[in-house]
This record gives structure tokens, C-alpha cells and sequence, in this order.
């Protein structure tokens, strides 16, 4: 028998339909591999294997009944801010102790009620703020890559780290990611892996851990383009327990896939060249563009002219919504406490012992720029350029389907190479959050690796609501680039 953890989320599934193997197979395939990976990766920060096998069994029984779901059988990991009923939830922050949630969120009922199920808790950056998994009250995740023959421990990204590494590494068939201002592409793109934000509103986000409520997206981190148009199939939908909620009719993701691009007008954003950038992400971009054109796409250059004003306007709408949310972890209802002198004592205590730095660091931001005197020059000048940041997208959507650039500036760098400057941690983000900005579907794929042996990839982003063309072109481009490279297991 074929490894079974290296196969994609399809093949598996042919696999189970086929009677080649069981879910409870499949299922301790991945267990065994997580037993083996995780105290050297430190993907999963619960490993719910009891649950896992009874789910598989349930599924098993359920297929050999002719019910099966469209994820029949799946074994999935989870990202530790989707909370889920009876298993600890903490999005890896300390303040949230030992807190098991009573209740499902909308994303992870979905796939559930699909069939998938869970090998456990992912690991991620605290609350969801960091962009190399570092923040993380468990310790940060380790990327399954290496750097040629060097042995150093690189960043998987973030915050999604976990779930990209998991991915990566074959230790679960696809993972739930968020993504507020890069955080399933950018470790997508780490990774060798494919992850996509969906339009604002496509995924549920009732019983996500909240860190910017108007950018908070979630999607799924995958192994191909085809896996991750069927996770999110599942994962989508109207929610009336979500306001933001889009009512709106999923199409099928899974068949935008297959479709060809001929005639479609892809755009190439000029300001999204940016100094500094390496030669190998350049030519990688050339080359997405040639892959394209060969592909029987029209190449149209655009402008988003508000590009560069981008990160300091999400570093100024993300902290200043992170802290509202964020006030609520005071020690009193749930999680831990640190008990002070007095109430106001017991306050302090606690935020200050349960928060990381880099929480602390971003919860101050935020409510300096929301202080008085202060709220006009930031938040409501950022908001408005916003605005122009969307336009700009509205404004190029007129003459181009999709647009295509770069994911990341860079390949993995190594733990604690940039963790002492926060601001070249945050231009991480450079190429991914303007979509979060705007609200619009954006993908990131494997294309190649640079001459290290490190992944890079290219992303793809749409109209609102438009999923479908993003799915077709970045399946082209993925058939185009054939990337086939995977991390040398040297943790086994």
C-alpha cells in the first residue's frame, strides 16, 4: 500500500469510495505520523486521538451504508481559534487557560457534517498576530523545510504555521486557517502548500476567536488547488448567526478548477514591485505571467495606486480592532486569573501575565489610535484609505478577471531572524493584506523553489465573490508550474 498520509485530499477519498483502504486506516496512518513529527515540528497543540478513531469508525459505518458525505472520512487538523465543542480552545494564548468551549463553530459543524474529522488542535501565532508562529504560548511551530544543508529551524509563517506545517509535513489531508491580513497565504506560500481567502463573508465567523473583526477570514490550507476548492466548499455558506454572513449561493468550487482561462484578462499590478524584492521572486513572477499567456490568458498591466499605503493602514484598522475585541479576556468569566489586590488589580494581572509581547504590543496600538484626539488622524484617515484601496480593486476589475503577483517578498527565513524587528515581521504582509483590505478572494500556490530548496509561490486574487475564476487560473498555473517538491522528512 502507498503511503496513504502523502496522498491529496481527493486521492483519498477515491481511495475510501474505492475500498482500498478505511477512514480508521487513513486515520492512524496520521496519528502515527503525528507521534513521530509533532515533538520536533509542534504543529498540533492537542492531538485528539480517541475522537479522531471513533470518528473514523462512524465514517467507515456510515460509507459502507451509502451516506457518505462529500468529506466522508477526511482526518483534518484544526486551527486553535475555531472553537470546538468538548476539545480545548485557546487561539495559543496564555489568558485563555484551559478553556473548553460547549459549542461548534459554524466552520468546523460544516465539515463535520460533511464527514471530515479532527486530529486535533493546530498551533498559531497568539490571537492570530504574528506572521512566523513565534508568538505562541506553546512555543513556536518548526516549517518541515530545510534550508539546503543547513540545519537551522525555519518559520512555517503565520499565523496559520500550524496548519501549513501539518499540511506540509503529511500529517493531516488538509487544515482550517484565518486569514486577516495574510495569514493562511503567507504560510501557504511558505510551505509549498495552497491556501485561499475567500471573500469577506463567504466562511462563517461565529465561533472564531475574534482578532479584527472586518478582516477575519476563513479558508482552508491544502495540498493542491482542487483540495482546497473542496474544503472550502464545505467550510462556505450563509450563517444567521454571523451578520457579516453573505447570503449569497456557493458555486462549485471544485469544477472552477477544470475550467480553462483562454480569453481571460489577468492584471499585473505595477506597484507591486517593491525595492528590495530578490531577483528569484521577480523572475518567478515573469514566469507566473508567461505560464499565463501559455495558458491562452491576456496579460493587461494595471495600477493600484494606493498599494504602498497599505500596511500602515492595516497596522493601524487591525490593532485598533484587536484591541476592542481583546477586552474582554479580563480573568473574570473564563480562562486564567491572576488575582491583585483589588478588581482592577486582578485586571491588570491577569492581561498583563496572559498576554504575549506581541499581543501587548498591538493592543496598545490599537487603543492609542482610537484614544481622543487621536481617533480622527488615524483610524478615521486609515479607514478612508481603505476605501481608496478598494476602489483602486473596483477600478481594475473593470478591464481584468483576476490579478496575479507575488505571495511573499521572500522564502522562510529562520526563528528569530526577524522576530527582534517588528517591523520587518510585518512587511511580511506586504503582498497579501491589501486583499483582506478590499475583501476580496485571493490564493496562494507553489510555483517553484529557490536556490536553497525553499518554496515560493504566486497569488492570485478576484473579484468579490468571484472564487470561481481565482480556483481556474491558479489550477492553470498550478498544472503549469507541476510543482512536485516536498521537505525531506528529516524528523523521522
Amino acid at each position: 500500500m502507498t503511503d496513504l498520509t502523502a496522498l491529496t485530499l481527493a486521492e483519498a477519498l477515491d481511495g475510501m469510495e474505492k475500498k482500498l483502504f478505511s477512514s480508521a486506516e487513513l486515520t492512524n496512518a496520521f496519528l502515527d505520523a503525528i507521534d513521530k513529527a509533532n515533538p520536533k515540528l509542534n504543529a498540533f497543540v492537542v492531538v485528539t486521538a480517541d475522537r479522531a478513531r471513533s470518528q473514523a469508525k462512524a465514517s467507515d459505518a456510515k460509507r459502507a451504508a451509502g451516506k457518505a458525505g462529500p468529506l466522508e472520512g477526511a482526518p483534518l487538523g484544526i486551527k486553535d481559534l475555531f472553537c470546538t465543542e468538548g476539545v480545548r480552545t485557546t487561539a495559543c494564548s496564555g489568558i485563555l487557560g484551559e478553556f473548553t468551549p460547549t459549542y461548534e463553530s459554524t466552520v468546523t459543524a460544516n465539515l463535520f457534517r460533511d464527514g471530515a474529522l479532527m486530529l486535533g488542535k493546530l498551533n498559531m501565532d497568539e490571537f492570530a498576530m504574528g506572521s512566523s508562529n513565534e508568538t505562541s504560548h506553546f512555543g513556536p511551530v518548526v516549517s518541515p523545510w530545510r534550508r539546503g544543508n543547513d540545519d537551522a529551524k525555519l518559520t512555517p509563517g503565520g499565523s496559520s504555521g500550524g496548519s501549513a506545517a501539518a499540511v506540509s509535513a503529511d500529517l493531516c489531508l488538509g487544515a482550517t486557517a484565518t486569514d486577516t491580513g495574510g495569514s493562511i497565504r503567507q504560510p501557504a506560500a511558505f510551505t509549498g502548500t495552497v491556501g485561499i481567502k475567500p471573500t469577506y463573508g463567504r466562511c462563517s465567523r461565529w465561533g472564531i476567536v475574534a482578532f479584527a473583526s472586518s478582516l477575519d477570514q476563513a479558508g482552508p490550507i491544502a495540498k493542491s488547488v482542487e483540495d482546497a476548492a473542496m474544503l472550502l466548499q464545505s467550510m462556505a455558506g450563509h450563517d444567521p448567526k454571523d451578520s457579516t454572513s453573505l447570503p449569497n449561493a456557493l458555486p462549485d468550487f471544485r469544477a472552477a478548477t477544470k475550467r480553462s482561462i483562454k480569453g481571460m484578462k489577468i492584471g499585473v499590478p505595477e506597484e507591486y514591485r517593491v525595492d528590495g524584492m530578490p531577483a528569484e521572486i521577480e523572475a518567478l513572477w515573469q514566469q507566473g505571467i508567461q505560464w499565463a499567456k501559455d495558458a491562452g490568458a491576456e496579460i493587461v498591466p494595471i495600477s493600484l495606486k494606493h498599494t504602498k499605503y497599505a500596511l500602515p493602514t492595516y497596522y493601524i484598522v487591525a490593532p485598533a480592532e484587536a484591541s476592542s475585541n481583546l477586552a474582554r479576556y479580563d480573568g473574570m468569566r473564563y480562562g486564567a486569573r491572576v488575582a491583585g489586590k483589588d478588581l482592577t488589580g486582578t485586571y491588570e494581572q491577569t492581561r498583563a501575565s496572559g498576554f504575549g509581547r506581541e499581543v501587548q504590543r498591538r493592543i496598545l496600538i490599537g487603543t492609542y489610535v482610537l484614544s481622543a484626539g487621536y481617533y480622527d488622524a488615524y483610524y478615521l484617515r486609515a479607514q478612508k484609505v481603505r476605501q481608496r484601496i478598494a476602489q483602486d480593486f473596483r477600478d481594475a476589475f473593470t478591464t481584468v478577471d483576476a490579478i496575479l503577483t507575488p505571495a511573499t517578498p521572500s522564502a522562510s527565513f529562520a526563528l528569530g531572524e526577524k522576530s527582534a524587528d517588528p517591523v520587518a515581521m510585518y512587511l511580511n504582509d506586504i503582498f497579501t493584506v491589501t486583499a483582506n483590505l478590499a475583501g476580496l478572494p485571493a490564493i496562494a500556490l507553489p510555483a517553484a523553489t529557490d536556490a536553497q530548496g525553499l518554496p515560493l509561490g504566486l497569488q492570485v486574487i478576484g473579484k468579490a465573490l468571484d472564487e470561481e475564476s481565482v480556483f481556474a487560473v491558479s489550477a492553470a498555473l498550478e498544472k503549469a508550474a507541476n510543482f512536485r517538491a516536498k521537505p525531506s522528512k528529516w524528523w523521522m
